[in-house]
């Protein structure tokens, strides 16, 4: 008679283990609640209200929606082809900029009258996105599909080449200087005050842009026939070939995607802040594709996460001239940053990517 086999033991869980599957459970709601929470009982202590965190978060979600759209273009062309494309924030740099032109040549002004203003900018909306998705695909064609099969730092090299070509174009399209442009919503003009929190025209235009353009998005990509060929090609590229998928088209589309997302932030981002120039590409790009890590890169959710909360982290820092101030805010966003990756790794939301043959 066999003796019975029995199961090994498994070795008890060290301290050290307990204490990071603790962390794990409760680390990042504390970490992100850490500032806010900080601040709010500050200001009930000496000022007696929270208005004045109520007033960051708004202007931090509404500045959030922005990085979000623009993280959006990131998150998608990760999960596609696992590249970090650097040039995407010029491509939303060049959105500004032709809504600029072509706001000025509609014409439109605060004299416009309301439907003319309205329908004008509906009418810039579509030609921004139309403009930076263009743009966004002939990138594709011209310098990453060529090199798509070459090792993945030469594709990351052509997309800080780009990045810098298109920096270029806005030097000579704009100059080098901050370039303010009419307020045609009037920004900053207050729609109305709740228990002294303030929302403006731009809060509002800034969600309401946003919220619709996300939802489309994610319809688009999970029940319209591109958007499960996105996502088959997403976990297996060679696998959706031979299923009939046309690989080279669904990446292009992915790109079109993406332009289209950061046209409409560049729009929106030239309304809300009334100025731009060449070198907003950059800092908007850097931002946003820190939220789409933060988020979970290749996680749609988790990009608009992410924006959402680097938005209010930044928003809260930059008032806090008594404790932090604008200077110090880089540093608070990328230690938050760093603290979820540590918590964390694939991100607030993140989920296992195929690995790379």
């Amino acid at each position: 008679m066999e003796a019975a086999s029995v199961p090994a033991r498994r070795p008890a869980a060290s301290i050290l283990d307990r204490i990071r599957g603790v962390l794990g459970r409760i680390g990042l709601p504390i970490l992100l609640l850490a500032l806010p929470v900080a601040f709010g009982v500050n200001d009930l202590i000496t000022e007696g209200d929270l208005s004045r965190l109520g007033n960051n978060l708004v202007d931090g979600l509404s500045n959030g929606a922005i990085w979000a759209l623009v993280a959006l273009g990131y998150t998608l062309v990760y999960g596609i082809i696992e590249l970090i494309n650097f040039a995407h924030g010029e491509v939303f740099m060049i959105g500004s900029f032709v809504a600029f032109g072509f706001a000025g040549t509609l014409g439109l002004t605060l004299a416009t009258g309301p439907l003319g203003l309205v329908a004008g900018l509906l009418v810039t909306l579509l030609v921004c996105m139309i403009a930076s998705g263009a743009l966004n695909v002939m990138i594709e064609r011209v310098a990453y599909r060529p090199l798509r099969d070459a090792p993945k730092l030469t594709a990351l090299v052509a997309a800080v080449g780009f990045s810098f070509i298109l920096q270029n174009v806005g030097i000579l399209w704009l100059g080098g200087s901050q370039r303010g442009i009419p307020d045609l919503i009037g920004s900053q003009a207050v729609l109305f005050d709740a228990f002294g929190v303030t929302v403006s025209r731009g809060d509002v235009l800034a969600v309401a842009a946003t919220v619709p353009l996300v939802a489309l998005l994610t319809a688009f990509v999970s029940r319209s026939r591109m958007g499960r060929a996105m996502r088959a090609t997403a976990q297996d590229p060679e696998a959706a070939r031979l299923m009939g998928i046309n690989v080279d088209t669904t990446i292009a589309v992915t790109f079109l995607l993406g332009g289209l997302l950061a046209g409409a932030a560049g729009l929106i981002y030239a309304l809300y802040q009334t100025t731009i120039w060449f070198f907003q590409g950059f800092l908007a790009g850097l931002i946003a594709f820190t939220a789409a890590v933060m988020g979970g890169i290749g996680n749609l959710r988790g990009a608009v996460l992410g924006g959402l909360i680097i938005g209010c982290i930044q928003q809260i820092s930059d008032n806090r001239v008594e404790v932090l101030g604008p200077e110090w805010t880089p540093a608070v966003v990328f230690a938050y940053l760093v603290l979820i990756m540590v918590l964390k790794p694939q991100g607030l939301l993140g989920e296992e990517t195929r690995e790379a043959g």
